[in-house]
């Protein structure tokens, strides 16, 4: 990817997104509404909103994308493999899960492959995606994570929750990039909120990107602070 790339070229790497705790039903309409003009890949929400999402985006090529363990990942493999497959029931056609940051920083790795697995087991082969939440962990660990989802075959790795100290990093886009090859894809999220960020992380090697400022990053605008 060059740096010639159209800003409206962007759109279709966006997650358009809105998962704070106090958006409404009118809040995800237009979100919605938002994804279908201005061509986004997806719109990523909480569960709960999914066959409201559903319902607005029926007959349109606009995705429905949901976070599964959002925001902590500490929750037991099976709850989060439960709510994988209860949003793919209600319409989610792509599931982002937070890893289990503790037992990484516990080394309790064949624990962290086990919840990956559950997860991706329970998606039946819906796109699932890793996040690692990127600012937590060391090198060595954002490595070790990415090999196991590309062993597991994961549909992504991911950077962020925007929910934590950091977001998507250049440098962490080139790891995760650089360990899981080709055929993952790479989705950078938290704190991308401009075209000059987003275009540098899919310089980096990112395949997608989540943002709930996905307007202001086509249109070359700067969009107000914040995480996601």
């Amino acid at each position: 990817m060059n740096s010639m790339i159209n800003p409206n070229e962007i759109a279709k790497f966006i997650d358009h997104t809105a998962l704070t705790a106090e958006k409404t039903e009118q809040d995800i309409i237009q979100l919605c509404e938002e994804a279908i003009e201005h061509g986004f890949f997806s719109v990523c929400i909480n569960s709960g909103y999914i066959p409201l999402a559903k319902q607005k985006l029926k007959d349109t090529n606009v995705k429905i994308c949901t976070v599964v363990g959002f925001p902590l990942g500490a929750n037991l493999s099976s709850v989060k493999a439960f709510e994988a497959e209860q949003a793919i029931q209600a319409g989610a056609e792509e599931v982002d899960m937070v890893i289990n940051v503790g037992w990484i920083k516990s080394a309790k790795w064949d624990q962290v492959r086990s919840d990956i697995a559950t997860v991706l087991n329970a998606c039946h082969g819906v796109t699932l995606k890793v996040i690692l939440e990127t600012c937590l962990l060391t090198k060595e660990e954002i490595i070790k994570a990415c090999e196991i989802c590309r062993d597991l075959n994961v549909g992504f790795v991911k950077t962020s929750t925007g929910f934590n100290k950091g977001g998507a990093t250049v440098e962490d886009i080139k790891l995760m990039r650089q360990t899981v090859g080709e055929t993952i894809g790479v989705k950078a999220s938290g704190g991308v909120r401009d075209t000059e960020t987003a275009i540098a992380m899919i310089e980096a090697g990112a395949t997608r990107i989540g943002a709930s400022a996905g307007i202001a990053i086509i249109k070359g605008l700067k969009a107000d602070s914040g995480l996601y």
